[in-house]
């Protein structure tokens, strides 16, 4: 199921996701405050907004830069990142006038995507596919309106130098590991994500949404989804939902090169792989409680 090569000419333009833009069809859109809700307590939004901004290649971060980043206003990003500090969730380095991530918040996160048993054995199985695939191959989790990936494994022969590492984002709506994810969610979670998404301005929206309702309708016809050269002619992606009782969605996905992975390849041998190791966790990762 090949959509049309008729792309914007920005479609190639280097993404803060990744190298090449890996997985992202288009830029993440600009992350602003959003409509006021009557059950949300703006503060406490807008500190967890400023803490979300960290990450790979984002270790430290200055206010206005923050400010920038969340469409917070610069006095408030001040006196919030102050109460931040205080609460041993994020660390000031006077000369630099830069905030960092703190054990605090470190420990938050850790604790809230820390699976042991699960990450153990999906390692294995990932390692596997890795080497006889010469690619790629990822295992992400949703956080908001993110796929944050948390295992990478790479083949010992893969000739990609993506750089792909725990803690990379791609966007929900602009990725195939996030369709893929889509795909598999409850009717009312995935209404709600799509809704808040149609909130944001996006001229690309309605080419956006062709691909993304193609991408979910092939994943639930194969079990999983593939992109081959769409809009990086060298790269081919699959990807396929992992859902496990009592946890959150997850989604797997393989990322290589076109002329290594062909997109028959995909299609017969490294999809149905990667069902397969979801299924495989299904049965073998134990119970929680």
């Amino acid at each position: 199921m090949q959509p049309g090569r008729s792309l914007p000419t920005h479609v190639d333009a280097r993404s803060s996701n990744g190298p090449h833009g890996l997985d992202t069809l288009w830029p993440k859109p600009q992350r602003g405050e959003r409509a006021p809700s009557s059950a949300m307590v703006t503060p406490l939004a807008r500190g967890l907004s400023i803490l979300s901004v960290f990450g790979p290649g984002k270790a430290w971060l200055g206010n206005l830069e923050i400010a920038q980043a969340t469409g917070i206003p610069a006095p408030t990003v001040l006196r919030l990142l102050r109460s931040l500090v205080a609460l041993g969730y994020l660390h000031h380095d006077k000369a630099s006038r830069k905030y960092s991530l703190a054990p605090a918040s470190l420990a938050l996160g850790y604790a809230a995507i820390s699976d042991p048993d699960l990450q153990r054995l999906a390692s294995v199985e990932m390692r596997k596919l890795a080497e006889a695939s010469d690619a790629y191959v990822l295992l992400g989790t949703r956080d908001r309106f993110d796929i944050l990936i948390l295992d990478t494994q790479i083949g010992s022969r893969a000739v990609l130098d993506l750089q792909l590492q725990p803690g990379m984002r791609m966007h929900i709506a602009y990725s195939l590991m996030g369709w893929a994810l889509l795909a598999a969610l409850p009717e009312s979670e995935r209404s709600f994500l799509l809704g808040e998404l149609e909130r944001q301005p996006d001229e690309n929206r309605p080419i956006i949404e062709r691909r993304m309702n193609e991408k979910i309708a092939q994943v639930r016809e194969l079990g999983f989804g593939m992109l081959h050269g769409d809009w990086e002619p060298e790269l081919a992606c699959v990807a396929a939902p992992l859902l496990l009782p009592d946890r959150p969605p997850w989604v797997l996905g393989c990322v290589g090169r076109t002329a290594r992975l062909a997109q028959a390849r995909l299609e017969r041998e490294l999809g149905p792989r990667l069902v397969a190791i979801a299924q495989t966790l299904r049965e073998r990762v134990p119970k929680r409680g």
